[in-house]
């Protein structure tokens, strides 16, 4: 198992080292077919490779014109196997959080909880690798408070950091008559304002958490950007009286979050690169909208 994390790692790292001499060779491929296209002379300095390019042009189709990165390499056998996700804690975790990550246990589908006891990120990485899971949250908390939220895809990455915040668990509400019962079948997704390149690559992580649900399905989970603020909601829904009359109804539980890192790695490697940090102590960082409009 160590051997085989070994090989696909290096593989990871030297198909990453490609990426570079893939773009000079993307961009050298698209001045050659921008100066044809326009029946302009081919620029000097690519005449000596010219003709080795214009054969490489006439090989590639529209799938294979624009060089593929890891990043979207990441999340390419989503399409065809169901995530399975792992769901842990701090060491030592209050009854809230406890009770707290149960409640996200049906939230995700395909999930499965596992007390952290003694065991250190590493080997939780590991056992999740051999056991083929897809994604591994990690659900933190300060003074009894659920504060933080950790998704990590394997084998590879990527990470997104996230703290929690205004959590409110099913038990917290009351009202439990106003309630709508929880559905174990797999929801309709709403993502709502993601629109900048980080705010896609967002919806991305969250999206591939969940497999595809069946047309009739009555549960729907909204992720909704405000301010770079992330708001959860969880709803299912009836027709009681027909097509035209829906009745909605929140189960729970609800809660914000606010992204704050995003690495390419896993959750262990310390030395991954940083795709996205949050820099809240800049001049511009309140004029800023990271995620959307």
């Amino acid at each position: 198992m160590i051997r085989r994390t070994q090989r696909t790692r290096r593989e990871y790292l030297f198909t990453k080292s490609l990426e570079g001499a893939e773009r000079v060779q993307y961009e050298k491929k698209r001045r050659i077919r921008q100066a044809l296209e326009e029946s302009k002379p081919i620029p000097t300095e690519l005449r000596n490779e010219e003709h080795e390019l214009r054969r490489q042009i006439d090989l590639e189709d529209q799938e294979r014109q624009v060089p593929k990165n890891i990043v979207d390499n990441e999340y390419a056998t989503a399409n065809i196997r169901e995530p399975k996700i792992m769901l842990t804690t701090s060491r030592n975790p209050s009854s809230p959080l406890v009770q707290f990550v149960k409640e996200l246990k049906v939230v995700f589908p395909n999930s499965q909880r596992i007390n952290r006891g003694g065991q250190v990120i590493s080997e939780i990485v590991e056992s999740c690798r051999s056991h083929d899971i897809t994604d591994l949250i990690l659900v933190h908390e300060h003074r009894g408070q659920p504060d933080g939220l950790i998704v990590s895809h394997l084998p590879h990455g990527p990470t997104a950091y996230f703290g929690l915040l205004n959590v409110v668990t099913r038990h917290d509400i009351k009202d439990r008559k106003a309630m709508g019962k929880m559905s174990e079948a797999y929801p309709h997704l709403i993502l709502d304002n993601f629109s900048t390149k980080i705010g896609e690559r967002t919806a991305t992580i969250l999206k591939h958490l969940f497999p595809v649900p069946k047309p009739d399905s009555k549960r729907i989970i909204t992720f909704a950007n405000r301010d770079d603020y992330i708001s959860f909601r969880h709803h299912v829904y009836e027709k009681p009286g027909g097509p035209k009359s829906i009745d909605l109804k929140e189960v729970g539980p609800r809660f914000e979050l606010r992204l704050y890192q995003i690495k390419l790695g896993t959750v262990e490697q310390n030395e991954a690169q940083s795709e996205y940090v949050l820099r809240p102590y800049i001049n511009t960082a309140k004029k800023q909208k990271t995620l959307g409009s």
